[in-house]
């Protein structure tokens, strides 16, 4: 068999289906890379003993023909977002530095449940907020490729970097991620992996650090569409404890994973050509239109008129949502405390000294445009366009089963490169933002290298409940596609 840390979750439940594999061998696989690789810094906790025993017990299962399913005994990452029961949870901030959650969040206790091995909490962007994975208390992510002929460190995206770099550099065989504006499809398209935003209200948030409640969706991180489909059926359901959980039964997204796009309708929106794109992203995308007609599909330009007023609606409702759910971290119920002369000081002394500088501005941005006077010239009017971007996505799949774009505007950037530029980092998520202010499913597929031998993506976008569709085109991307480069070292 080929290195253990190269098999997909499929192969994985494969072979540990027929013995030639266990999943202790596959975990410490894995352990033994996050150690020998911890110059990436993907992960802020590692629970090597805690996946060491919930291994074995998946072994004990399989020896008594109880396997719970595919993901049984597959080790996996675990974005710092998702309250762990005993594992401490940082969500990347000083604030929660030494927070323990006493409860497991909703999607990882349906990952326990269904067998996967925890390997530790992945790094990311502070509560969520970043593009690069810069903005974490514990330091940058690496990406673990590199351009050719440079010797230069590259960021992995965000806010699931870690998450994406331990996938893509074979530190995990899958991960979880969480996606606001772009944050796991866009890390997928900056590592060469697929990154998967499931419709809004498929995955519980209960039990995951709140950032924008309206936008806030977990999702899986993997090397292959199939195995985001799996993972997802894994992590998704209906939760009483999350109101805005979807009352639906799950389809079974892993049939849905045929390679076959005869007779489906493939919107391409004008909207998403910018000025100054890279030329290899644009060759890519129509590469990508080409791949899907030959394949039998029908290709038709679609219109998203309110697609340019995507950006700035989402940097007003995201960080207003952030403004309010981050009013919590007060220094008096759990989180870091500093003591003041008065109950106010106090109060100023934690959040200055535990949120960083981008969570401070944008909690400065929420505050302003919730502010008396302001919120309807900004919040109010910022929903109203949300619900007209929205509608130009209702519009569009009336005539088309799915759109195709690129994931990112680039492909990854230096570490440090864009850090004294936040509307530069901002645009980082001009595709991503569209689909998240709808609520709508969406995934990056890797589809090829630029230039610099690094890797993009191309995305996919459904509408509400409609993954089924989405797995299925893209399955047929990744079939057309081929990629198979991994970054060097791996």
């Amino acid at each position: 068999m080929s290195d253990l840390r190269d098999l997909s979750i499929a192969d994985a439940a494969e072979a540990l289906g027929k013995g030639e594999t266990s999943s202790v061998e596959l975990t410490n696989a894995c352990i033994a890379a996050i150690e020998a690789n911890r110059v990436l810094n993907a992960f802020i906790t590692e629970t090597p003993d805690l996946a060491r025993a919930r291994a074995k017990e998946s072994d004990a299962r399989r020896a008594k023909g109880d396997a719970k399913g595919p993901m049984d005994g597959v080790p996996i990452a675990m974005k710092d977002l998702f309250c762990t029961e005993g594992v401490r949870t940082t969500a990347g901030s000083h604030i929660l530095e030494n927070f323990v959650p006493t409860y497991e969040s909703t999607v990882s206790a349906n990952l326990r449940d269904h067998g996967a091995v925890m390997l530790g909490k992945a790094n990311m962007d502070e509560l969520a907020m970043g593009s690069s994975n810069i903005t974490s208390y514990y330091g940058p992510v690496k990406s673990p490729w590199t351009r050719l002929g440079a010797n230069v460190d590259l960021v992995p995206g965000g806010s699931s970097g870690g998450s994406a770099a331990a996938v893509s550099g074979r530190l995990a065989i899958a991960a979880t991620g969480t996606d606001t504006g772009g944050s796991i499809r866009q890390p997928a398209s900056f590592t060469g992996i697929v990154g998967m935003k499931p419709t809004y209200g498929r995955c519980s948030r209960w039990g995951t650090v709140a950032f924008a409640s309206s936008l806030d969706q977990a999702g899986p991180l993997t090397r292959t569409v199939e195995d985001a489909a799996i993972m997802l059926q894994a992590m998704a359901g209906h939760d009483p404890k999350d109101s805005t959980s979807l009352p639906f039964d799950l389809p079974d997204f892993r049939a849905a994973c045929v390679p076959n796009v005869k007779g489906m309708k493939i919107g391409i929106p004008k909207e998403y050509t910018l000025d100054g794109m890279p030329a290899a992203i644009k060759t890519l995308w129509e590469q990508g239109v080409e791949w899907l007609h030959d394949m039998g599909a029908e290709t038709r330009d679609v219109t998203l008129p309110h697609t340019k007023y995507a950006l700035p609606t989402y940097y007003i409702v995201a960080p207003a949502e952030a403004s309010s759910n981050l009013a919590r971290y007060d220094g008096v119920r759990y989180g870091l405390r500093v003591e003041g002369d008065s109950l106010d000081e106090m109060y100023e002394l934690t959040r200055a000294a535990g949120f960083g500088a981008e969570v401070q501005r944008r909690v400065l941005i929420g505050a302003y445009v919730l502010s008396a006077g302001y919120y309807d010239a900004y919040y109010v009017k910022a929903q109203k366009v949300r619900s007209l971007i929205f509608k130009d996505f209702s519009d569009a799949f009336e005539d088309v089963d799915v759109l195709l774009t690129p994931t990112a505007p680039s492909a990854a950037f230096a570490l440090g490169e864009k850090m004294d530029d936040p509307i530069a980092m901002y645009l980082n998520d001009v595709f991503t933002v569209p689909a998240s202010l709808a609520g709508l499913p969406a995934i990056s597929v890797p589809a090829g290298l630029d230039g610099d031998g690094l890797p993009l993506g191309l995305q996919l976008i459904a509408g509400v409940c409609q993954e089924q569709k989405l797995f299925r085109a893209a399955s047929a991307l990744e079939a057309a596609a081929s990629f198979s480069a991994k970054p060097g070292g791996v």
